[in-house]
Order: structure tokens, then sequence, then C-alpha cells
């Protein structure tokens, strides 16, 4: 499985393609395909089948969904300043505590904005 810089819910703005310019929210991250879903972008119409749902409606028609865009095309937006930014990794040292009640020492990894360092 590979790693993604975006995480569901972080907030992106697309850097290319036809919604370029346009800030949201990460709905899901698909790893295995390099992409991600974000709220108001890539919007498709999608014809569903008529089907019965659980309370006897039915249902289908034409939908509108937001369709999967590669990660590449999105930059996580930086909280601090609302610019996009790239997204660096810091390691910290965090002690952690065993079920028997003694304590260790682990590295965790951190998330940073490489425009001004701070934790995202």
């Amino acid at each position: 499985m590979t790693q993604l810089h975006v995480r569901k819910g972080d907030v992106v703005q697309v850097i290319s393609g036809k919604d370029r310019g346009v800030k949201g929210k990460v709905i899901e991250v698909l790893p295995d395909a390099n992409r991600v879903i974000v709220e108001g972008v890539n919007r498709v119409k999608k014809h569903t089948k008529v089907g019965q749902a659980a309370g006897g409606a039915m249902t289908g028609g034409i939908v509108t969904v937001e369709a999967p865009i590669h990660a590449s095309n999105v930059m996580v937006i930086d909280p601090e300043d609302g610019r996009p930014t790239r997204v660096g990794y810091r390691k910290e040292t965090v002690e952690k505590r065993r079920p028997d009640g003694s304590t260790y020492e682990a590295q965790r990894s951190v998330r940073i904005s490489r425009r001004t360092g701070k934790d995202i």
C-alpha cells in the first residue's frame, strides 16, 4: 500500500485540471489507485438503476456525484496562512507505556507544512 500526502478530512486545493483553484475537503482516499475524492470537485452525472429501498421508496435516475482525481493534482492547505503547501514529516520522540506499566521511548511521525514548518 502506498502512502499519500493527503488524508481524509484535509482541506485541499486543486492545482490542475478543469477544477483548478477550487478548495474542498477530502471525503475519501484511495491509496491503491493514488486517487482522492474531494467535496465539490470533479462532479459527474451517474445514471442509477431504479430499485426499491428498504422503506419501499423507488430510487433511481440521474445523480451528480464526485469522482476521484489523482492525488498529484491536489495540495494541502496550510492552516496557518490558508495557502497551498507541500507536506513534510518530522520525527518526534514520545514515551509509551506497556501493559505491565513500564515505559519506553518510540518515534512518531508528524506531518508538517513545508511553507511554515508548523504541524498540519
